[in-house]
Order: structure tokens, then sequence, then C-alpha cells
């Protein structure tokens, strides 16, 4: 019993060191844990949501001006609309007035022909204006919406630890000339008589825009450059280019007169008539026919005369 009693009030010796050795591991493990910088972490939430706001309110304010330059950009889409609708209704009344001088006089044609021609160049250039309006639109819409897409983006992803948002930003690639600007500046070359630049400006137009059909248009331009300088083999192979590149543009019918008319200012005249007859053919309701039949009506009032024959001498 002493024994016990005496063993049992014995103090203990390893007690305290174990618990010294506990605290000290803990002490080690708290040195080799990271900090977590609580101040720090707030603070990037509240510079974060700073930055959101503040992308909202840009954000809003372009979306206003946005809205105010749509009005302004349907406006006046709807006033080159008003205007092309005007120069159909006077082409028609020309094509008309066409026809009702066709036997009459064969000069009065030729005459309404050119006018004509000056019309479908406005048109074109209206047509130009529509398409550049329709860029405008289309440029604001992409970026409105690239806007609402870096908006989400920044609200759901981290701040860098410079503050600046993650991604590259892409070297802008080289682009070309805007399309109304090179189709504008070539006509307009063109009705100053500077075929030399026209022809360029219209090539450019054919290289950089193969797929538009203001490059049918171009490609007719300079066959007609090639005609009115007297060049009409060149002339003949534009417009051939033309037909088969760009089968259906509004110039197809008008390039198959200008083939017919160079063929008879190359003396062959079979051959020109044969391409009149074609293009009545194809396109039997176009001024162009009108103008095919009064021409073949002229060669038929003026059949080729025979060569004489050498006589001999006695």
């Amino acid at each position: 019993m002493f024994f016990v009693s005496r063993f049992a009030h014995r103090p203990s010796t390893s007690s305290p060191r174990r618990v010294a050795m506990g605290l000290g591991m803990l002490c080690a493990a708290a040195l080799l844990l990271p900090a977590q910088p609580a101040r720090a972490t707030n603070k990037d939430i509240i510079e974060l949501q700073t930055e959101v706001q503040q992308l909202q309110s840009m954000l809003l304010t372009i979306q206003q001006s946005q809205e105010e330059h749509m009005g302004m950009l349907t406006n006046m889409l709807q006033q080159s609309n008003a205007s092309v609708a005007k120069m159909a209704a006077q082409v028609d009344a020309m094509q008309k007035s066409m026809q009702s001088v066709q036997e009459s006089s064969g000069g009065k044609i030729d005459q309404i022909s050119g006018q004509m021609q000056s019309l479908n160049d406005s048109i074109d250039e209206f047509r130009a204006r529509l398409d550049k309006v329709q860029k405008a639109l289309d440029a604001l819409q992409q970026q409105q919406q690239s806007l609402q897409a870096g908006q989400a983006a920044n609200a759901g992803a981290p701040a860098s630890q410079d503050g600046s948002s993650s991604g590259s930003a892409n070297a802008a690639a080289p682009q070309a000339p805007p399309l109304d600007q090179l189709y504008q500046s070539a006509l307009g070359d063109y009705n100053a008589a500077k075929y030399n630049l026209a022809s360029q400006e219209f090539g450019d137009v054919i290289k950089y825009y193969p797929q538009n059909d203001l490059a049918g248009n171009a490609l007719f331009y300079q066959a007609e450059i090639a005609y009115r300088q007297g060049s009409y083999q060149n002339a003949i192979e534009g417009y051939s280019s033309l037909l088969l590149q760009y089968p259906g543009n509004a110039k197809a019918p008008a390039a198959m007169l200008r083939q017919g008319q160079c063929l008879l200012a190359l003396g062959k005249r079979d051959a020109a008539i044969h391409q009149f007859h074609a293009l009545i053919q194809r396109y039997p309701k176009s001024p162009e026919a009108v103008q095919a039949h009064s021409k073949l009506d002229a060669i038929a009032a003026h059949p080729p005369q025979p060569k004489p024959q050498a006589g001999h001498n006695f």
C-alpha cells in the first residue's frame, strides 16, 4: 500500500516535456503555414467591384451614344432608299420613252441611253453609300456585343496581381482600303476623264473585293475606258471577263452591246450581228436590246458593197 501510494503521488516528469514539445511543433507549423492576408483580399474585392461599376457606367454611356448613332444612320438609310426608288422610277420612265421613240428616231435612243448610263452610275453611287451605312450599323452592333462580353468576363474572372486584366493584345492586321472609298474615287476620276488613274483604282476594287458586285462594275468601267480610248480588242476582252466572272451583274447587257459596237468598229460585221442577236435573245426587255434592234436595222439598211474585181488591160 505504501508503495502504491508513493507511486501514485510521484510527480510525472514526462508530461511537461511532452506539452513543451507539442507547443513547439504547433509554433513551427504556424510559422510554416502561409499567412492569409484578409485585409489584402478584401481590398482586391473592393477594387474589382469598383472596376465592374465603372465598366457598367461606361457601357451605359456607350449604349446611349450607339442608340443615337443608330437612329441617325437608320434615317440616312431610309432617305437613301427613297432616293434609289426615285432613281429606279426615272430609269423605268426612260425605258418606256426609249421604246416609244425607237421607230421614229435612232439618235434620240443613243441620247437617252447616255442619260440612263448616268442614272445607273448614280444608282451605283447610292448603293455604295447604302453599303457604307449598313457596315457602320453592323460595326456599332459588334462593338456593343464586345463590350457586353468583356463586362461579363471581367465580372467572373479574378484580377491579376498587378491589377491588369489577363489576356494578350493581338496586333491589328493590315486591312484593305474601304470599298466605298475606292469605288467612289475611281468613278469620280472616270467621269473626269482621268482614265489611267481610274483604271488603276478600279483594279484595286477588283483586287481587294473580288466577290462584291462592285467588282463587276469595275471590270465594266475598265473595258469602257479601253473602248473610249479606241482599244477595241482590249475592250472586248474586258467585257468578256465581266460576262464570264459576273454573269448576273447589272452591267451585263451593256457589256454585250459594247462588244457588238467594238466588233463593228473592227470591221467584223457578221460577228457584230451575231452579238446583237445574242443580246436580244438573252435580255429581250432591256434598253440595250432596243439599241441592238436599232443597230441591226442600221446594218440592214447599209449592206456591204461588193469589192470591185480587177479588170484586164488590153
